[in-house]
């Protein structure tokens, strides 16, 4: 899977001025930045002193415990970083490292050293110190900068109230200052966001997996997911219509038995029979179209997707242009993309109104579903937009999902028709 994730990267913000400092996510990557240089030269005075001690002391076998341990310490402070780079900037990324061998120590051994994302990791942590350096110095500039200036005319009335001297001489100055100040303010927005998405961007390369690793892990989930559905199914078929015919068996059986002693209540165990019947009828039509819709097939996502929006609780437009049918593959991921979405809707999203779009963009369609509703949706393992992530993975697509709080959502599915 190329990615899941609430965003694939940091935007570099909204448009205007105001919408880049009444985003959340300016605000919570600030902190950050200001810490990231001292995290990055904690790490630098670690693993400084750790690696060259352990890889000497490895020459007589005294040191390979103490490696194996710098290893797995280094390979912890990545993984901790990507948590952090979520909650700063948003950006999700999946731990890439191979599975863990049932051998003993020797297989641990080579499992760590061999393991490219192992080396990845302690480029990323000694990256830390001068990008760090850089994110640190600028952020503190910027926001003192924009502080002070903004702060001026307060402190030309307490630099009066003292006698001392200061330096800007009148109001007029110092709300020029301010003015300056809410430039320099608007500027200080913008190149958080701009670093937060160079530092997202080159986290994504070291601390994500390469190309094989995200193939492989896609194919992964996607098995998983499969085995998932596989056993949902057969759980609804056994708690379900297997449990509706068995009871029909049995009013059968005893209605075959009353049938010459009973009449009457042998008409009435086939009436229960028969209903039982339509009711397991309904079921398996049920979950055949959970499986896999009719109508999809029959008609099209066009058809499809316009039935689902007939049932959603608000209004929905729905706007397919697909010149031609895409892979059945496909057809079935955009359908149940839309459908969880509009689930989602309908039980979180306090919407009035929502749009699906289908497109073809060159070798993909692209499916999108907006809606204005309160926002706050969240990748999740084990969620429904995991799964529908995990689906798309199957065919190396990707989903996006943009929902901050207040909303307004977008769920974007990417799936080529080649893979």
């Amino acid at each position: 899977m190329r990615s899941v994730a609430l965003k694939d990267r940091v935007p570099l913000g909204p448009h205007g001025p105001l919408g880049v400092l009444m985003d959340p996510m300016t605000w919570r990557a600030v902190p950050y930045l200001l810490v990231s240089g001292a995290i990055g030269l904690g790490w630098f005075m670690v693993l400084s002193f750790a690696v060259p001690v352990s890889l000497t002391l490895a020459v007589v076998w005294v040191g390979v415990p103490l490696a194996m341990a710098t290893v797995l310490m280094w390979r912890g402070g990545a993984m901790l970083e990507r948590r952090m780079l979520r909650a700063a900037f948003g950006v999700r990324i999946a731990d890439p490292y191979r599975r863990r061998p049932e051998g003993g120590v020797g297989a641990h051994l080579q499992w760590l050293v061999t393991d490219p994302a192992t080396w990845k990791d302690l480029g990323y942590l000694l990256m830390l110190l001068p990008l760090g350096a850089v994110e640190v110095a600028v952020s503190v500039a910027l926001w003192l900068g924009s502080a002070g200036l903004l702060l001026a005319p307060l402190l030309l009335e307490v630099s009066r109230a003292q006698g001392d001297p200061y330096r800007v001489e009148d109001q007029v100055a110092a709300w020029v200052c301010v003015l300056f100040g809410l430039a320099l303010l608007v500027l200080a927005g913008y190149l958080t966001r701009g670093m937060a998405w160079l530092h997202g961007t080159l986290a994504t390369v070291l601390l994500g997996g390469g190309e094989e690793e995200r193939l492989r892990a896609s194919r992964a989930r996607g098995v998983d997911a499969a085995e998932a559905e596989r056993r949902r199914i057969e759980r609804d078929l056994h708690d379900g219509a297997q449990q509706r015919l068995l009871s029909v068996a049995v009013d059968l059986g005893r209605a075959q038995a009353k049938f010459d002693t009973d009449p009457d209540e042998a008409r009435t165990l086939i009436a229960q029979a028969h209903t039982g019947t339509k009711a397991a009828i309904a079921e398996l039509r049920d979950l055949a179209r959970g499986i896999h819709p009719a109508i999809l097939s029959d008609r099209g996502l066009d058809a499809a997707l316009s039935g689902l929006a007939a049932r959603a609780p608000v209004h929905v437009d729905v706007n397919v242009e697909l010149s031609e049918r895409p892979p059945a593959a496909v057809e079935s991921i955009a359908y149940f993309t839309v459908a969880e979405a509009l689930a989602n809707l309908a039980k979180h999203a306090a919407a009035t109104e929502a749009s699906v779009s289908v497109f073809r963009d060159g070798a993909a369609v692209v499916v999108d579903v907006w809606d204005n509703g309160v926002g706050g949706a969240l990748v999740t393992p084990g969620g429904g937009l995991a799964g529908l992530a995990d689906r798309a993975a199957t065919i190396d697509g990707v989903l996006v999902v943009h929902s901050p709080i207040g909303g307004p959502t977008m769920v974007r599915a990417e799936l080529p028709c080649e893979w």
